[in-house]
């Protein structure tokens, strides 16, 4: 990977990237106005999420990077989320991801793909952009853990330092799935994640809400 390569995947994969993810909190909104968790169990929470959800979205990140058909990708994804919000969320997110990266890319393939699901379109653009598979993977599951715990900033008493050092804690985590992935077909991906997903389902019946999802 050359310097420009890792300059453009780095700032593909910044939580702060202008698509709209930082209004989701997928499910852990619900989960924190419920006290179920606090900032004591959050990085268990996201350790668990990375090794079930964050597996099956690696899996689907290669998928899409390798060219795979993105029908079957999203009906894979789709499936597996249970709550309608996260799979809204999830396609809204991809749909512009992709339009950003066309808009600084321009190549076409970007333009024709459709809905996507957020970690199939992170592939697909990691592909066009030709960056290397295993920095792609990494990157994606990197992003949407970077986004969790800056939702969790909002949420729950946790300052910027403390962050950070849960980001880096983390980073272990990722790299872990990133290596399980290998290998794994998306027919045989699977995800176990009934706490989140059922807080998800509750989320639109919250009062007072700072996210969408």
């Amino acid at each position: 990977m050359t310097e420009l390569d890792l300059l453009r995947l780095l700032q593909l994969a910044d939580s702060a990237l202008p698509i709209g993810a930082t209004a989701h909190s997928f499910g852990l909104e619900m989960l924190t106005a419920e006290e179920v968790v606090g900032t004591p169990q959050l990085l268990d929470l996201i350790r668990d999420y990375l090794a079930e959800a964050g597996l099956l979205e690696a899996v689907a990140c290669r998928a899409a990077f390798a060219g795979a058909d993105f029908g079957a990708v999203n009906e894979r994804l789709s499936a597996t989320k249970q709550a309608r919000e996260s799979r809204a969320a999830s396609m809204a997110l991809g749909k512009r991801f992709l339009r950003l990266v066309f808009d600084v890319s321009g190549d076409p393939r970007l333009d024709r793909a459709g809905d996507i699901h957020s970690s199939a379109a992170f592939g697909l653009a990691g592909s066009v952009l030709n960056l290397g598979e295993e920095a792609v993977v990494a990157a994606c599951l990197r992003q949407m853990v970077a986004a969790m715990v800056s939702a969790a900033q909002r949420l729950l008493p946790l300052g910027q330092t403390a962050a950070s050092v849960m980001l880096w804690e983390l980073n272990a985590a990722i790299a872990s799935v990133v290596e399980r992935s290998r290998g794994i077909s998306l027919d045989d991906a699977c995800s176990f994640t009934p706490m989140l997903d059922c807080a998800s389902m509750r989320h639109p019946g919250l009062g007072t809400r700072l996210f969408i999802s």
